[in-house]
């Protein structure tokens, strides 16, 4: 690794093999980031993020690895950690986007507990310790990020963090978590130089929405989402970026909309 690499601030972005943790992978690249591509399982989706990154990199300095592992499971978070410290020497940012659907949409009446488990896992459970193996790397390095203000810790929740949605329990549950999980990480570490933030995503075209596909675009020509249009990966790694950069030095564990107007209460 040259001295210039070792200079390049590094991102770790969970779920980056599709949807929106490519889209934060991309705009990462474009702004001069070396990016860690997470990926649970796909590793052809997560080499052609890495090819997409290197397409979009502004200088030779940056770099792009893919580093796989079941964030829901103890072990595989470990080595998600040590792999991209291996690989860059340092992690700069965390940006926890990984995340899953019911396999099966379930009025809660009838939801399990299996379902419950596993979504609860990975989405809650593995980003809540993932930061907490990387806050453990920084606060042994205190001061020595690469971006301005300091370390940056973001989690990717959803609007179904405050609206209910009886068919996926287990999934608000999920991201309401994730919610108060950025508020006691902001609180931890507010006097440590690392800044937390939230970005809840509203309607966004992924493979987790194809199957509504229709419902939505009818909802949302009729007005539910204000800008009247859905959301994309680039829309969330617009907000992961200017957040990296510094552009809030006096704050911490605030909500980033990025949803089209879709949190505005309305009459």
């Amino acid at each position: 690794m040259s001295q210039n690499s070792a200079e390049t601030p590094v991102v770790l972005v969970t779920g980056a093999s599709r949807g929106l943790g490519r889209g934060i992978a991309s705009a990462l690249a474009r702004d001069g980031k070396s990016v860690a591509v997470h990926f649970a399982s796909n590793r052809a989706a997560a080499d052609e993020t890495v090819r997409d990154c290197e397409k979009s990199a502004k200088s030779p300095n940056q770099r792009f690895v893919a580093v796989g592992g079941d964030i829901g499971n103890a072990s595989d978070r470990a080595r998600i950690v040590a792999e991209t410290l291996s690989a860059f020497g340092r992690i700069d940012a965390l940006v926890n986007n990984a995340g899953i659907a019911p396999r099966v949409r379930a009025d809660i009446v009838d939801a399990t507990e299996e379902s419950f488990d596993e979504v609860i896992g990975i989405n809650l459970k593995g980003p809540y310790f993932l930061s907490q193996a990387v806050v453990r790397t920084w606060l042994a390095e205190p001061g020595a990020a690469r971006l301005p203000g300091g370390y940056k810790l973001i989690f990717v929740s959803s609007i179904s963090a405050y609206l209910a949605s009886i068919n996926r329990g287990e999934y608000c549950i999920s991201k309401a978590g994730l919610a108060m999980a950025t508020k006691l990480w902001a609180s931890r570490l507010a006097t440590d130089g690392v800044q937390v933030f939230e970005i809840r995503p509203g309607i966004m075209a992924t493979d987790m929405t194809a199957g509504v596909k229709e419902k939505y675009d009818k909802l949302i020509a009729e007005g539910l989402v204000p800008q009247k249009r859905w959301g994309t990966g680039d829309d969330v790694g617009h907000a992961v970026v200017t957040l990296l950069q510094g552009s809030f030095p006096f704050s911490t564990g605030d909500v980033f909309n990025v949803d089209g107007g879709m949190h505005l209460q309305r009459l």
